[in-house]
């Protein structure tokens, strides 16, 4: 599709964004000389969870907020009731509270990953980025590799198993409540999950290589695909080790020098700002010290492995070693590298698992806590996507009457716009429009792992016709393809 000509530049739009989670579009603006001037990945779908929660009671909102994702369900279930947790005055939550939710937040990332990994981008690392797209498919994956398509499921099962056995259901269950949970796990319920946590185990070992041979074979190529200079953000434990629930915020530059460390996450406004742009629905968050045109920042498994000192489980170490190791213990900037970063983070979320599992704590009866009554809490979880901020201020009457969030992939709004531009810039010649190419755009980002309007899609149909007209108006290029 295109747009009229605007002040002399043509437009040429990509939507839908395919094999993503959610709804978005790309634009593209091309000068006289057929060079790319802008490209922007727009969020085309209004959400409004920070409006409609307003006045529901407090106790509803871990339930009521994970609606907004059918993918990450959990991660908003676990932010809002740790924000919850404060409201109630749970400091600090009982041993057997705190690992159930744990265990499954590591469900949570187990299945998220591989889904991502498995169904969403495989086809392109395994057919490549100009492969034929009848075959360049989940369907093509199970068609040429079904032992892998195989794998792919069963290790999302294994996940959702574990949610539905802490949450209650696989999707929008509702085991955290504001001072712990709602129940524990039963003996007869952790050997059933037991029973597959080594056969995981083997997968995602498997994983792991095959995203590092994929990175390392295409190295020279993806050195430069999409990837920039960036800095990073995650929460930290307070050694510094890699914990996906809890910590403080550590935010890095390009080279590893380091912004903050350590900082409350309760009071994450004063440290992050968020700024609206008119052609997106999705805000732009930067670190305040260094302004909104220095300050973005990428969060998610990348960000989590640079800023990281450690990972708390042997074999996903020894994997971060490996990837550290590549870019000689400095930052990974190569945006192609999330795959890896993210395989990494699948095998630690499986170790866990399994150390969780063998945890007498998870059949322990005290369940939940209270303390003093608060009016204002944050919670914050690390999600499969990134760092998730939830920002909540109940009056005395019980009633939410502020939220704000700042979900993961707005987090990395400002980064994924620039891998756009960069590989659309790089790739987009003005001569004639691919599939290659538009799949190209898509597989960067792709590679963010993007939610992009949690996980709300539209109904009917979506073809993909791209047409590139030069300065006059004269059409150059089409290029079509059929929903997907």
């Amino acid at each position: 599709m295109v747009a009229s000509k605007t002040n002399g530049l043509r437009k040429v739009i990509i939507e839908p964004v395919t094999r993503v989670e959610g709804h978005g579009k790309v634009s593209i603006l091309l000068d006289e000389n057929r060079r790319v001037s802008q490209a922007r990945l727009h969020i085309v779908e209004f959400r409004g969870f920070e409006r409609f929660i307003q006045g529901r009671p407090f106790w509803e909102v871990p339930v009521l907020v994970q609606r907004l994702c059918g993918i990450c369900p959990v991660s908003h279930h676990l932010a809002a009731a740790k924000a919850m947790d404060l409201i109630v005055g749970a400091e600090k939550l009982t041993p057997t509270a705190e690992k159930m939710r744990r265990l499954m937040h590591y469900g949570q990332f187990f299945q998220s990953h591989a889904l991502h990994f498995f169904h969403l981008c495989s086809p392109d690392l395994l057919f490549g980025f100009d492969a034929d797209p009848a075959i360049r498919n989940v369907i093509g994956v199970a068609a040429k590799y079904p032992d892998l398509a195989v794998q792919g499921v069963m290790m999302r099962k294994y996940g959702q198993e574990i949610i539905q056995r802490t949450a209650g259901k696989k999707i929008h269950g509702t085991g955290a409540i504001p001072g712990g949970i709602n129940k524990n796990l039963s003996i007869a319920e952790r050997d059933f999950l037991l029973k597959d946590v080594e056969q995981m185990l083997t997968w995602a070992r498997s994983a792991v290589k095959i995203a590092k041979d994929y990175t390392m074979q295409h190295l020279d190529r993806l050195r430069d695909f999409g990837a920039f200079d960036s800095n990073h953000l995650s929460l930290v434990r307070q050694d510094g080790a890699l914990d996906l629930y809890h910590g403080g915020l550590r935010a890095i530059r390009a080279d590893g020098a380091k912004i903050f460390d350590h900082v409350d996450y309760r009071k994450y406004y004063e440290y992050i700002a968020e700024e609206v742009r008119p052609w997106s629905y999705m805000k732009f968050p930067f670190i305040r010290s260094l302004g909104p045109q220095e300050g973005w920042y990428r969060v998610g498994p990348l960000a989590r492995l640079n800023t990281a000192d450690f990972i708390d489980s042997p074999e996903a170490e020894a994997a971060r070693k490996e990837f550290k190791a590549l870019t000689g213990g400095k930052p990974n900037n190569i945006s192609m590298a999330y795959h890896w970063a993210r395989m990494i983070e699948l095998l630690h979320a499986v170790e866990k698992i399994r150390d969780l599992l063998h945890d007498p704590d998870l059949q322990g009866q005290d369940l939940v806590v209270r303390g003093q009554r608060r009016e204002e809490a944050v919670g914050l979880v690390e999600a499969p996507r990134g760092t998730l901020f939830h920002h909540y201020r109940v009056n005395q009457q019980d009633q939410v009457v502020m939220a704000n969030l700042i979900v993961s992939t707005t987090n990395n709004n400002e980064p994924m716009n620039r891998a756009v531009q960069k590989v659309a810039r790089d790739h987009l010649t003005g001569v004639e429009i691919t599939e290659g190419l538009l799949n190209r755009i898509e597989v960067v980002i792709r590679a963010y792992d993007p939610c992009l309007s949690c996980a709300t899609h539209a109904l009917g149909r979506m073809p993909l016709v791209v047409e590139l007209l030069d300065h006059t108006g004269r059409v150059v290029s089409r290029g079509h393809r059929d929903e997907t």
